[in-house]
């Protein structure tokens, strides 16, 4: 007999032995459908992008001395309002995926950012110091990119 005929003949012998019955591997997981080509969500990464060009056009405006007392703002009643209908997509957008019975993260994701917006304009709002001020705009700044980031991002499968 062959070697490799009593390899075959040990392999089919040790695999006729085993008593644990064979599992079919589970499902692979698959990733949810991206929103992001959605014309609500699309409307929503339009607009914090927007949104975000102009807080950092107001960090670069600032005074150089941390101390020196916070400045006026440019269009910043249009601002406001412009973070207060983002705040309401990103709320219609997490209701949206909540109608579809969406498990993933992103529709948590939104009514978070919604429920921040107004939080960090408030911040914005109450700076005294140029210090307060750029931090509040910093922190303005990551949440609008957050807001972009999580609708464009490559959709990944549950854990």
């Amino acid at each position: 007999m062959s070697c490799s005929a009593v390899a075959v003949s040990a392999m089919l012998w040790l695999a006729s032995g085993s008593s644990a019955p064979l599992q079919a591997a589970p499902p692979a997981a698959t990733a949810p459908a991206s929103v992001a080509a959605e014309p609500l969500f699309a409307d929503i990464v339009r607009r914090a992008t927007q949104l975000k060009a102009q807080t950092e056009a107001y960090r670069k405006a600032l005074a150089a001395d941390p101390a020196a007392p916070a400045m006026p703002l440019k269009d910043l009643a249009g601002f406001e309002v412009r973070i207060g209908e983002l705040s309401a997509l990103d709320m219609k957008g997490h209701l949206t995926l909540k109608e579809r019975g969406a498990v993933d993260d992103l529709k948590c994701i939104l009514r978070g950012i919604s429920q921040d917006l107004p939080d960090k304009l408030a911040a914005m709002q109450a700076a005294t110091t140029i210090k307060a001020q750029d931090l509040a705009l910093r922190d303005m700044v990551y949440l609008l990119n957050d807001n972009v980031e999580v609708i464009t991002a490559p959709p990944t499968p549950p854990a």
